[in-house]
């Protein structure tokens, strides 16, 4: 391959940059030229590229969101407009797609790859969600986000003595509300993977009480729940007023942290790889520490698993 080309797709997330950027040097290394293309399948379908040289791609690591812009778009699932889409990319040269992003990304590069154009996945989603991979770029860094505004909210919650409901993001997946709960220390964990006792809950918080203990976090997946409807039913069911801070889109912003800066360009580069050795339909990712790559069929044949032996161990770190 002599030129090959970058989008992202979907929700954005903390070290998308550090990918892009990976993979432009990486490609450049070894003398092929990328096209960046502008928001996602949309600027696919319309042709929406430019060159990325090494310039283009400087000063870009240290920022939050993606260089190259995102968007939903529905009418990519049409075949026809799937085909417009690839007529564009070899009207210009491109040979190979990296398509950064989480579940339904990944879902229209392997029908590209179907139609005879190759494309490598590369994860990026702050959910941690894509089977196949250990985590996903921007995980790291929403993971610290909640932490650090948990912890602002515990000091308002012990000073007022108040019981307060965190919602945080993950779509389907509860990997964000079960780390973040064991790292900040929550009295109670709600996520998608494993039902809730809301009489649990209750008889924690009412422990707490009893010795003499005055606030409370719970974390609410919104994959379960929304924060005021888990408030309403505490409030109907034992009289247990809370306040509910719902962390909404803060938790994909912000400078991506170390390990998603590093794990962006592990991935990127990797990606590169894998197309200039003429395989298309993969996925990369990280498996004990390695960068792996492997069939994209597999992103929806498995189910992403939540670590369960950390909720069991955020329930005995709380009693």
């Amino acid at each position: 391959m002599k030129k090959i080309a970058v989008l992202t797709s979907g929700g954005d997330s903390p070290g998308m940059n550090a990918a892009i950027r990976a993979v432009v040097r990486k490609a450049n290394f070894h003398g092929v030229e990328v096209m960046g293309i502008n928001h996602g399948y949309e600027g696919f379908i319309e042709g929406r590229m430019d060159l990325l040289d090494l310039g283009s791609v400087g000063g870009i690591i240290q920022r939050g969101g993606t260089k190259l812009f995102s968007s939903r778009c529905p009418q990519f699932k049409e075949d026809k407009y799937q085909y417009q889409g690839i007529e564009k990319m070899k009207a210009a040269g491109v040979e190979g797609l990296v398509v950064i992003g989480g579940d339904g990304s990944y879902r229209g590069a392997l029908e590209l790859t179907k139609k005879g154009f190759p494309c490598v996945g590369v994860p990026g989603t702050i959910d941690n969600d894509i089977p196949g991979t250990e985590y996903t770029i921007g995980f790291d860094t929403a993971l610290n986000t909640v932490i650090e505004s948990i912890d602002k909210i515990r000091d308002t919650a012990t000073s007022h003595e108040n019981s307060f409901i965190v919602e945080v993001m993950g779509r389907d997946a509860g990997d964000i509300a079960l780390w973040a709960g064991l790292a900040a220390g929550a009295e109670s964990v709600l996520i998608p993977e494993e039902a809730y006792d809301i009489d649990e809950i209750i008889a924690r918080i009412r422990r707490g009480e009893a010795r003499g203990k005055k606030h409370s976090i719970i974390i609410v997946a919104e994959g379960v729940m929304s924060g005021s409807e888990l408030a309403k039913i505490l409030k109907e069911k034992a009289n247990i007023i809370t306040r509910v801070s719902v962390l909404g889109h803060i938790q994909r912003g912000g400078s991506p942290s170390a390990r998603d800066r590093v794990l962006g360009g592990r991935l990127g580069a990797k990606a590169v790889e894998v197309l200039l050795e003429g395989r298309g339909g993969r996925a990369v990712g990280i498996k004990n520490h390695q960068v792996i790559d492997y069939d994209l069929e597999e992103a929806f044949t498995q189910k992403h698993k939540a670590d369960l032996s950390l909720y069991t161990l955020s329930k005995e770190l709380s009693i």
